[in-house]
């Protein structure tokens, strides 16, 4: 009988929307207007997203699954990891090409994933050990703001933070988190995180802005969640997705634009916004990075860069780090 995983819960559902009420305040109360991304990923954002990964312009999952199924064993073997720890897991797939050669050589025996949804998490938890039956599965649903600290210790770990992720960080914020991440790591510990490298603006952009409309879509998803959690009235429509690549800081922008002026209200928040014809409100920043920004940021948080791989066409770069001096 396959045991039931162990799922802790840091982050309920009142601390989510205290959460959303607070970032909504601020962010859309400031100028420039801002909203972090986390909020696009209600159910209908995540189909979105998937859909997204499967457009012909959006390269980077394809890349990072090449680079996963050519490396997995060399990462099993370099690291010896016997617990695999997913950081904002989602439903952990392409996490199985890792786990599948950590298991066939018989070293699996922990693996937990940390996401700030509940229902993703017990999702994921449920399939993974049906599917692991010999290793212990672990969930913890917390922010990556304030419960890295409930990450499982212990063992030998492989942390993993893939899909780009790091990117939607900006470098103040991304120092602080592999702070954070390599404080909590023990000597025998490894680091495996997932960029994507700077390349031609216009591939960029495409990537970001697909012909099909998806990612249009789901930008303009986060206006729909919030009319339906604070009861706002943003007319979604008269929003126009924009994706521009800053050369100066070298990462994607991505705005909703104001096509034409609009006063919205925030029920839930007293709040009342007149935005003029062409003002935006930026929802994500993904960030592009070349390998000495990369190994520079890993150094500053007390990490070594040990193995970097790239794909066949040189698009995405996967760094394996170690605490420094180890």
């Amino acid at each position: 009988m396959t045991p039931s995983p162990h799922v802790e819960v840091h982050l309920t559902p009142e601390d989510l929307a205290r959460a959303l009420r607070a970032d909504v305040r601020a962010g859309l109360g400031s100028r420039p207007r801002e909203l972090p991304p986390k909020w696009f990923y209600d159910e209908r954002g995540c189909a979105l997203f998937e859909e997204i990964t499967r457009q012909p312009e959006y390269y980077p999952t394809r890349r990072e699954r090449e680079i996963l199924a050519r490396e997995a064993g060399h990462i099993a073997g370099l690291t010896g990891a016997d617990t695999l720890v997913e950081l904002g897991s989602g439903t952990s797939e392409k996490t199985r090409l890792l786990l599948d050669p950590m298991a066939g050589a018989g070293q699996l025996e922990r693996i937990a994933v940390f996401d700030v949804s509940e229902p993703t998490i017990r999702v994921a938890t449920a399939a993974l050990a049906v599917e692991y039956p010999d290793a212990e599965v672990h969930g913890v649903v917390g922010d990556f703001e304030r419960h890295l600290h409930h990450l499982p210790a212990g063992g030998r770990r492989l942390l993993v933070f893939l899909g780009g992720t790091i990117g939607n960080l900006g470098p103040l914020e991304r120092k602080w988190f592999l702070g954070e991440l390599a404080s909590g790591m023990a000597p025998r510990d490894a680091l495996l995180v997932g960029t994507d490298l700077v390349k031609d603006p216009v591939r960029l952009e495409a990537a970001y802005d697909d012909a099909a409309g998806v990612t249009a879509a789901f930008n303009r998803n986060v206006l729909v969640v919030l009319n339906r959690e604070l009861d706002a009235d943003f007319d979604v429509e008269q929003f126009a997705h924009e994706a521009r690549f800053d050369r100066d800081n070298e990462w994607m922008e991505i705005r909703l634009r104001a096509v034409a002026p609009q006063v919205v209200h925030i029920a839930a928040l007293g709040m009342t916004l007149e935005l003029e014809a062409g003002e935006s409100v930026r929802t994500e920043i993904s960030a592009k990075f070349r390998r000495p920004v990369v190994e520079a940021e890993l150094a500053a948080a007390g990490l070594e860069l040990v193995r970097w791989w790239t794909d066949a066409a040189g698009d995405y770069g996967v760094s394996l780090s170690v605490p420094a001096g180890r």
